[in-house]
């Protein structure tokens, strides 16, 4: 199969699709491997790394839509790429479809296969292709959180981990899943006093027995979270649907029960967010103040630290890649019901649930397309 990694062009995306070590992995299978000039620098890998490796440096990103079968990206693909797009070329990438209806749109209008990496599920229902990165962005949101604090940058001026005869600040995160999970870590490591909030009581239970003493569990519902609000100093939205738009825990009303200086991290805000007030952000303009609280939300935080991010994401994505450009992917499908729950978009129909109950599209059953 011939595969193309174009740049990311997001702004301030500075992550890539596959590394020098996965064009190795693709080549020794037997697949042409073609990637644009310039686009591992971001991560630290130049273009003589993916060369040395068996890769075709091209110039243009449109040379590497028009000469591939399959795009393995990092992100969605921005309204300059819908053109270069081609029918029935698989795209293996984040997509975010609920949130973006543009891109979804856009996307069954170029009649594309879009194989998305958040939803690829194993049958334990984890999501492999979202862990990595749900991994950086929890860890990443206590640091950033942490910094937003400061009175410079508008936050309440409190210490993380307080010092010696100080109290810490108290951390709100909600939802125990795999960003609420790293993000209780960080806050926990630092000294903060952490209440995380999930409405699996299951969950709650194992997060009790494994998190140290200043991690504390509770019932995540309206109620609870409107009682910890006005003593809380950095939220974290940590919520997740697989495929679908993350629901609204914190409205622009509850705002109000917040201290001047309060962060919220909104961790979702590339699933619709969990926040009402959020919005995406970049990293470039990283925050907005409503109402006196500091909101900070980034839709793709993991691409501040590429280096790092772009190791985790192939390390996940390189067997299922293989798979695809092995067996094609209507067999790869067939084979791997993993793979076949990725399927969002193929060639015009939406087949995955939630993006077609998110805009109220026809959805069309993904076996029909295999």
């Amino acid at each position: 199969m011939i595969i193309g990694v174009p740049k990311e062009i997001k702004n301030n995306e500075n992550r890539v699709g596959v590394t020098p070590a996965g064009v190795v992995e693709l080549v020794r299978n037997g697949h042409t491997v073609y990637v644009q000039a310039t686009a591992g620098e971001g991560s630290g890998f130049p273009d003589d790394m993916y060369a040395q490796a068996g890769a075709t440096i091209l110039p243009s990103i449109e040379e590497v839509y028009g000469i591939a079968e399959m795009i393995i990206k990092v992100k969605e693909p921005i309204e300059s790429e819908y053109n270069l797009i081609k029918e029935d070329q698989l795209l293996f990438t984040y997509f975010h479809f609920a949130s973006h209806e543009p891109l979804t749109n856009a996307m069954i209008e170029r009649k594309a296969v879009c194989l998305s990496y958040e939803t690829v599920e194993r049958a334990d229902r984890s999501l492999p292709l979202l862990v990595p990165m749900s991994e950086v962005a929890g860890r990443m949101s206590i640091q950033q959180g942490a910094k937003y604090l400061e009175k410079p940058l508008k936050g309440r001026g409190i210490l993380l981990g307080g010092v010696p005869g100080v109290r810490p600040a108290k951390v709100m995160i909600l939802g125990g899943g795999i960003v609420g999970t790293n993000a209780a870590k960080m806050a926990a490591g630092m000294g903060a006093d952490v209440t995380i909030l999930d409405t699996n009581l299951a969950r709650l239970r194992y997060l009790d027995d494994i998190m140290p003493a200043n991690v504390n569990t509770f019932m995540s519902n309206e109620y609870n979270i409107r009682e910890l609000l006005p003593t809380h100093d950095l939220i974290i939205g940590a919520v997740l649907i697989p495929g679908a738009k993350a629901p609204r825990l914190i409205t622009r009303e509850m705002l109000k029960e917040m201290r001047p200086g309060t962060v919220v991290v909104d961790v979702a805000v590339d699933q619709g967010g969990c926040i009402e007030t959020c919005k995406p952000t970049t990293h470039e303009n990283p925050t907005f103040i409503i109402d006196d609280v500091v909101h900070y939300c980034v839709a793709n935080m993991p691409g501040a630290v590429p280096y790092t991010s772009t190791l985790a994401l192939t390390n996940a994505t390189l067997p299922y890649a293989i798979q695809l450009a092995n067996k094609g992917w209507k067999k790869a499908c067939s084979d791997s019901e993993e793979l076949k729950k990725g399927l969002n978009v193929v060639q015009g129909k939406v087949v995955y649930k939630g993006v077609a109950e998110a805009f109220n599209l026809e959805y069309t059953e993904v076996n029909s397309v295999l």
